[in-house]
C-alpha cells in the first residue's frame, strides 16, 4: 500500500540568505540576490552579474584540512542538509541508516574546484590531489551521506535544470513504496567559470537582473544555492509530532525530443509532464491553486511555458497565480527545482505567494497572473512546481497541504 509523503524539514542557502527563513523572507519581500559577480573574473564576458551566495560563512565549522579539501558545493550542501535535519527536529541516530537515503539533483557542485585543479596544472604548478574531486559529480552526495550515516539509497541525479525536481519526486516515491523511512532530497549547484562562460556564449543571459515573463525580458541570470527537504511517511511524522509543511503528492516527467537547448515552442513536453503528475496524484487540473513556474526570463522559455499552462488548465489558466522566483535567486540550474519546491511549500504553509521579482509589465505572450509587485495572501491547497531543462527534460512536482 502506498504511503503518503510528508515534508517535515527544509534547509536552504541562497543568494537571498544563509537560511531557509532568510531566503523565504527575501522572496516575500520581492528582493533580488542578483548582483555583481566577484567569485571569478568576468571581464571577458558580456555579462558580469549573478545570484552569488555572499551571506554564508564558507569556512565556519570546518577544520583547516576540510577547508582545503571541501568544494564550495560540499560546504553549502552540508550546511543546507544540517539546517533541514534540525528544522525537522529529526534525530538521525534513532533512524536505521539502511532505511535513510539522500537524493541530490545537480552535478556541477565541484566545478569551481575542478577548474582550479586544471588551472594549476596548466600553470605548471602541482595541484592539490583532493581538488580533482571537483570533476566527480557524485562527490557532494557521497560526502553528505558519509557525514550523516545514510546507508540507504544515495543517488546523484543529473538531468540538467530539472534534476532536483526529479530528485524530490524520486525521493518521495522511495518513501511512498516503503523502500526508505527518511529521505533527504534536494539540490546543490554552484557558480563556475565553465557554466558562466557557456551561458554567455549561448547569449541566454541578461546583462541586467532577469525579468521572468516581462515584455522586455532578455535572458536569465545564473545563480547558486543548496536546498533540501526532509521526506518521511506522513503517519510516522505525525506519530513523532513533527511539523508538517505539506506533502509530495506526485511527480511527472517527460522529454521534448526537440532540441538540445531550445524548448518545444508549444510546450508539448511540459504539457505531458504536468498531465503525468496530475494523473499520478489523482488530482484534477481544477484543483491546482498555484503554479511555481520554471520562468527563466528567456524569450522562448517563458512563452512556451505560458502556452503549456494554457493547454493544461484551459480557461482557468489566467486565474491561477503563476510565479517565477528566478528574478530573486537566479537560475540555480540543477538545484533550481529544489529551491522552487521549497518556495511552493512555504506558500502552502504560510498562505502567502511571493511576487515574481523583476517583473514590471507582463509580456503579451505571457498573459497569465504572474503576481507582479508584492506578495499575495492566499490559501493554496495544491501547488504545481515546473522545471524544464536542456535536452527538453521536464519535471513537474505536485505538492499539497497535509490536510488537503
Amino acid at each position: 500500500m502506498s504511503r503518503r509523503v510528508a515534508v517535515t524539514g527544509a534547509g536552504v542557502i541562497s543568494a537571498l540568505g544563509a537560511t531557509a527563513a532568510g531566503t523565504w523572507e527575501g522572496l516575500v519581500a520581492g528582493r533580488t540576490g542578483i548582483g555583481p559577480l566577484t567569485l571569478f573574473d568576468t571581464s571577458a564576458e558580456r555579462t558580469h552579474i549573478a545570484a552569488q551566495i555572499t551571506s554564508f560563512d564558507f569556512d565556519a565549522g570546518f577544520s583547516k584540512k576540510e577547508r582545503a579539501r571541501l568544494s564550495r558545493g560540499d560546504r553549502i550542501g552540508l550546511g543546507a542538509v544540517a539546517q533541514a535535519v534540525e528544522d525537522a527536529r529529526l534525530d538521525l541516530s534513532s533512524v536505521d541508516g539502511r532505511r535513510a537515503g539522500l537524493i541530490l539533483g545537480g552535478g556541477g557542485t565541484g566545478l569551481l574546484q575542478g577548474e582550479e585543479y586544471w588551472r594549476s596544472t596548466l600553470a605548471g604548478r602541482r595541484p592539490r590531489p583532493s581538488s580533482a574531486l571537483g570533476f566527480f559529480p557524485a562527490a557532494t552526495s557521497d560526502l553528505i551521506a558519509s557525514r550523516l550515516g545514510l546507508r540507504g539509497r544515495v543517488q546523484t541525479i543529473m538531468n540538467a535544470c530539472s534534476s532536483s525536481t526529479i530528485a524530490i519526486g524520486h525521493g518521495g516515491s522511495l518513501i511512498a513504496c516503503g523502500a526508505q523511512d527518511v529521505v533527504l532530497a534536494g539540490g546543490v549547484e554552484t557558480l563556475s567559470r565553465t557554466t558562466y562562460s557557456g551561458f554567455n556564449s549561448l547569449r541566454l543571459v541578461d546583462p541586467e537582473p532577469c525579468r521572468p515573463f516581462d515584455r522586455d525580458r532578455r535572458g536569465l541570470s545564473l545563480g547558486e544555492c543548496a536546498a533540501f527537504l526532509v521526506l518521511e511517511p506522513l503517519e510516522a511524522a505525525r506519530r513523532r509530532g513533527a511539523r508538517l509543511y505539506g506533502e509530495v503528492a506526485a511527480c511527472g516527467m517527460s522529454a521534448d525530443a526537440h532540441h538540445l537547448t531550445a524548448p518545444d515552442s508549444e510546450g508539448a513536453g511540459l504539457v505531458r509532464s504536468m498531465h503525468a503528475a496530475l494523473r499520478a496524484a489523482g488530482i484534477g487540473a481544477e484543483e491546482v491553486d498555484h503554479i511555481n513556474a520554471h520562468g527563466t526570463g528567456t524569450e522562448q522559455n517563458d512563452a512556451a511555458e505560458t502556452r503549456a499552462i494554457k493547454t493544461v488548465f484551459g480557461e482557468r489558466a489566467r486565474r491561477i497565480p503563476v510565479v517565477s522566483i528566478k528574478g530573486a535567486v537566479g537560475h540555480c540550474l540543477g538545484a533550481a527545482g529544489a529551491i522552487e519546491a521549497f518556495a511552493a511549500l512555504m506558500s502552502l504553509h504560510h498562505g502567502l505567494i511571493p511576487p515574481t521579482t523583476g517583473l514590471r509589465a507582463t509580456g503579451p505572450d505571457c498573459d497569465l497572473d504572474c503576481v507582479p509587485g508584492r506578495a499575495r495572501p492566499a490559501r493554496p491547497r495544491v501547488v504545481l512546481s515546473n522545471s524544464s531543462a536542456f535536452g527538453g527534460n521536464n519535471g513537474s512536482l505536485l505538492l499539497k497541504g497535509a490536510d488537503a
